[in-house]
């Protein structure tokens, strides 16, 4: 039986004889040794991760200017921090985004310009009170002129995270990154084998008051992350360290197309070998590891799990989805998760990184509830249309004008003779095939790729189909694709206007 302490390792880093392996390591001397050997032969194992992790960012002091200001709002290069914490204070988080420049640049490239020395602009307005009199202040500063900057990430380090798929016909853009229509990829985050929760799922030796390794310099964990869920291995930490140390090298600022900003951050954390349990648990590999696979197509809180799969699968560059070979690929660097994982071992080799005693273990029985909701949320079926004109296909352009002008909607669903959806036809679409004298049959005028809405599916979420699409109406169909009302922006724009006892006019302008 081994047994060994947090003490008993320390004094083996001060006198060079602590023996320290990286994670994927560790996987190979269990394996080859078992689990009480490798206790006996490894006193540390060190893991990596880095990758995107949205819930980061900085409290910065500024420090008071003359005249003093208390800064209600504030920008660093465009980009808003919170001010609400007393007069020269403020979070920027990674995710906020530019005023000039967009989804493209964030709270996460500002971070990582300050790490990189570079200059910022700064610009703070507030009211003006007898003690603090300015109203407005715009300069340059770096991270020098700064009295503190305290990187404080509320949610790092996920233990496991999900799978992205989209098996729709579009598109889609996520925080996973772009998702390619009809199973085009997989895309997937975390280091496998290498990261920190999974090596110490039941957090022996993780908790709050752990040192660890956070963008090139010390950090240290400062209690459970936000949406901790160690019951469905959705545990994460809170992590803290002093950005004026940090390198550049394990953090950087990002942008997924579509979605924002984020920051990636390189966090590793040691594990000592205090006992074979422990060796057993750091011995995991990707083989070990199971993730489930989402369908983001699905805009709701739960989406469908398609399969479970494990890491070592994802490395392989392919999945198998619904019987097709689908390609995956990785948010988070296995390079740079590597090297955090040599680095942290180089570190403590070289004595420059003692190990810490947990103040506090990290809960392992918490769960993560969805958000309360005392508004009810209306559904497309409450407010849809059920009398509504089809055409059938084959019909002619001039047929679809005539039903048009007989009807009151601009949009006519074009159905198969077993009423299944096949197209829509506008009013926009025969004006102009008229103007083009296109006075032949619906098949070459009327659009094929038809954004639908469900029965039961959030007014929010139509509103935003609507919205980027840049269209006015949606048929509904049921779950084998047959036309059963319509919706439109109008109707959305009533049920707001009732709920804000308002009275509604529809506009003038019917978009296609």
């Amino acid at each position: 039986m081994v047994e060994k302490t947090v003490q008993d390792i320390n004094q083996k880093i001060k006198d060079g004889s602590v023996h320290v392996v990286t994670a994927e390591q560790m996987t190979d001397i269990v394996d080859e040794l078992g689990p009480e050997d490798a206790a006996r032969e490894v006193d540390v194992v060190t893991t990596g991760t880095f990758g995107a992790m949205c819930s980061s960012g900085a409290f910065l002091n500024f420090g008071h200017s003359d005249p003093p200001i208390k800064m209600q709002r504030v920008w660093l290069n465009d980009v808003e921090a919170y001010g609400g914490i007393a007069a020269v204070d403020a979070y920027i988080g990674a995710t906020q985004i530019s005023e000039s420049r967009g989804m493209e640049y964030g709270g996460g490239h500002v971070i990582e310009d300050l790490v990189a020395r570079k200059s910022v602009h700064i610009r703070a307005v507030a009211d003006g009170t007898d003690c603090y009199p300015r109203k407005n202040i715009e300069t340059e500063i770096t991270i020098d002129d700064l009295n503190q900057a305290i990187m404080l990430n509320p949610r790092n380090a996920y233990q496991r995270y999900n799978v992205a798929t989209n098996s729709s016909d579009r598109t889609l853009y996520t925080y996973m990154d772009t998702l390619l229509p009809n199973y085009g990829n997989a895309t997937y985050s975390g280091a496998g084998v290498l990261s920190p929760l999974y090596n110490d799922p039941d957090f022996e030796t993780i908790g709050t008051g752990s040192k660890i390794f956070l963008c090139g310099a010390p950090g240290y964990i400062i209690g459970e992350g936000t949406q901790h869920e160690p019951q469905n291995d959705l545990a994460t930490i809170m992590v803290t360290g002093n950005l004026k140390e940090m390198n550049r090298e394990f953090l950087r600022g990002a942008a997924f197309h579509g979605y924002g900003a984020t920051l990636y951050v390189g966090l590793g954390i040691p594990i000592p070998v205090l006992n074979e349990n422990i060796a057993k648990k750091t011995g995991i590999s990707d083989a070990d590891i199971i993730t489930n696979v989402l369908d983001y197509s699905s805009p709701r809180r739960l989406r469908p799990t398609l399969r479970k799969v494990s890491y070592e699968e994802l490395k392989s560059g392919m999945i198998e989805l619904d019987g097709k070979e689908v390609r995956t690929s990785p948010l988070s660097s296995f390079f740079m998760a590597r090297k955090v994982a040599s680095t942290l071992k180089h570190w403590i080799e070289q004595g420059n990184f003692m190990l810490s005693q947990p103040m506090e273990k990290l809960p392992t029985d918490t769960l993560f509830g969805p958000m309360k909701q005392t508004k009810e949320t209306p559904l497309v079926k409450d407010v849809m249309s059920r009398k509504m004109i089809t055409i059938r296909q084959g019909k002619s352009v001039e047929d679809a004008a005539k039903l048009i002008m007989k009807g009151q909607s601009t949009h006519l669903p074009v159905t198969s003779e077993d009423d299944r959806l096949i197209g829509i036809i506008t009013a926009w679409d025969i004006s102009k095939a008229v103007a083009q004298g296109k006075y032949d049959k619906l098949d070459r005028t009327m659009t094929r790729r038809v954004i639908t809405a469900t029965l039961d599916e959030p007014i929010d979420v139509t509103a935003r189909k609507l919205e980027k699409h840049n269209i006015s109406a949606l048929p509904v169909i049921d779950k084998d694709g047959k036309v059963i009302g319509m919706i439109t922006s109008d109707d959305i724009s009533r049920l707001i206007a009732k709920r804000n006892g308002c009275s509604f006019q529809a506009p003038l302008e019917e978009k296609r």
